[in-house]
């Protein structure tokens, strides 16, 4: 099964599971929006993709990391959608979860799939449970304080923040958390991977700031100009359009270089190039060529 295919079939379980009988339906209804339809899956497909150039001998274990981390990102977007952050009207193109159910509900709701992650990782992981005590270590630090996703979001609150932590934290935590999952859930030593993870999210969130710079709403398929309107660090703000792109570069191929020695590394290192490469505008990309 290809990797896609085994991450929607693991979520579309986890969402069933929270689906069953005596959960409310519209709570029902506003878990399964905040996860369908999908998004770009990244870093659920990059957990798989570490697993298996470590030697995956454990599909499922696999699958409920994946899972997993791709539920506690799907949790946070629903709650940076909030009208206490982002106050966002859209995600993915459809009206974000607060929009179309509520507040309470779409707050409940990023609460229950934060849950629902730990639940799956218990569920899917408990034949192995040397890998589960490392999975749930080092998924529940990508996500949690001092260094996790809410502490990087809880730098919006402060009236400093360094740019670099920012993104270490908001973006680049969960990405590590992908990374040391997908080793752990193969049996490998999850430290070496962390690097990597961290590379990737900044990368990731330095092309996040230039979309949000020069795309439009369509485009994004979310408001765009958030990082201007709430005075947020922001890549281009600091380096310039130029200089956010040149930076990007850079990290990409950092990421290339720090892929840990693994039986897949050749083919992971040609993954991470085609999924960095498409991380901006094929336009935007020619126009800085």
């Amino acid at each position: 099964m290809d990797p896609l295919s085994r991450i929607e079939q693991a979520l579309n379980a986890a969402v069933s599971l929270a689906e069953g009988p005596g959960c409310p339906p519209l709570l029902a209804a506003a878990m399964r929006a905040s996860v369908f339809p999908r998004g770009a899956r990244i870093r659920s497909r990059l957990c798989l993709a570490v697993a298996y150039a470590c030697g995956e001998d454990e599909p499922g274990v696999t699958d409920a990391a994946a899972a997993a981390v791709e539920l506690l990102h799907c949790a946070s977007l629903v709650h940076d959608d909030l009208p206490c952050f982002d106050d966002a009207d859209t995600r993915r193109g459809r009206p974000s979860v607060h929009r179309a159910f509520g507040e309470p509900l779409a707050v409940l709701a990023g609460d229950a799939l934060i849950v629902l992650a730990f639940q799956v990782l218990a569920e899917g992981a408990a034949c192995a449970p040397v890998r589960l005590a490392q999975l749930v270590r080092v998924i529940g630090l990508g996500v949690g304080v001092p260094r996790g996703i809410v502490a990087g979001q809880a730098w919006e609150c402060e009236k400093e923040a360094n740019l670099a932590q920012y993104q270490r934290e908001k973006t680049g935590a969960l990405f590590a958390a992908a990374t040391r999952a997908g080793a752990a859930a193969s049996g490998a030593d999850p430290e070496p991977w962390r690097g990597l993870g961290m590379r990737l999210g900044e990368a990731f969130q330095v092309a996040d700031d230039i979309r949000d710079f020069v795309c439009s709403a369509d485009e994004l398929g979310k408001p765009a100009g958030q990082d201007t309107a709430h005075a947020r660090p922001n890549a281009v703000a600091q380096l310039g359009l130029a200089g956010a792109i040149a930076w990007l570069d850079a990290l990409a191929a950092r990421a290339v270089a720090s892929v840990p020695a693994c039986q897949g590394q050749s083919d992971l290192r040609s993954h991470i190039l085609t999924e960095t490469g498409r991380l901006l505008p094929q336009g935007l990309v020619r126009q800085a060529a």
